[in-house]
């Protein structure tokens, strides 16, 4: 709270001065007038509108990027030919950023609703098969072969051997598949969206109303700061068997 409060006060006195080194804060509103605007969306339900459509788009996208990122991720760490097959399309798509998929997901997808959600899941769906396939990949093989050696079947080894393992791994690109999909998701309502919260910051923008374009910014942050920890919180209780060891105080 100190740190947050320490950047407060210096936003303050750098937009109260006009500070222009480096950044220029002459056209920046003080906290003051940013706290009253915001105060201001309160009270209207356009507001509450662009947020919610925005985190119906995030639930729906997720979800079907954590589901699909997850079983392609141990498809190809558990099978050579299905990284063979899935690994180049992956690699050859991952590094296309969320802004150059609009054009064609607009031509592809029916509506522009589903072209959003589609641009948010691809956001998502990336790190999360890269970060599964690799804890799929790391799990011992000393593990796996004394699994078989006690009799356990292929479903019983990567029931209780391989997710267990890899859980780490996964809940580490749930969280950053989180992340990426708010960018995604600000990029799609930004070209194609008429609600959302990047809309309302993107209108901000183009309407010169700067508090609102700051308004929004927070926002934007404080739900994906919000909605990533609850996907760390979720995944606690499957990751107890951890130990503390090596946790910094």
């Amino acid at each position: 709270m100190l740190s947050v409060l320490a950047a407060v006060i210096l936003w303050q006195t750098a937009s109260e001065q006009g500070w222009s080194f480096i950044l220029n804060f002459e056209n920046v509103p003080t906290p003051l007038v940013v706290g009253n605007e915001f105060v201001a969306q309160l009270a209207t339900s356009d507001f509450y509108t662009h947020v919610l459509v925005s985190l119906r788009r995030i639930a729906i996208s997720y979800v079907l990027a954590a589901f699909l990122g997850i079983l392609c991720g141990i498809l190809m760490g558990r099978f050579r030919i299905m990284e063979d097959i899935l690994s180049v399309y992956i690699e050859i798509l991952r590094p296309i950023p969320a802004v150059a998929w609009i054009p064609l997901a607009i031509l592809m997808l029916p509506t522009e609703e589903s072209s959003i959600i589609f641009i948010t899941f691809l956001g998502a769906f990336f790190p999360i098969v890269i970060n599964t396939v690799a804890g799929v990949e790391q799990t011992p093989p000393l593990l796996l072969r004394a699994a078989r050696s006690l009799g356990a079947s292929n479903t019983a080894i990567l029931r209780h051997v391989i997710l267990p393992g890899a859980l780490p791994s996964i809940v580490t690109g749930l969280s950053i598949g989180m992340g990426v999909s708010w960018f995604s998701l600000l990029a799609g309502e930004i070209i194609s969206g008429q609600y959302g919260i990047g809309y309302f910051t993107w209108t901000a923008y183009t309407l010169v109303e700067y508090p609102r374009i700051i308004i929004g910014m927070l926002v934007i942050g404080a739900l994906g700061t919000f909605s990533t920890m609850l996907v760390r919180k979720g995944a606690g209780p499957l990751l107890r068997w951890q130990s503390k060891e090596g946790h910094r105080a």
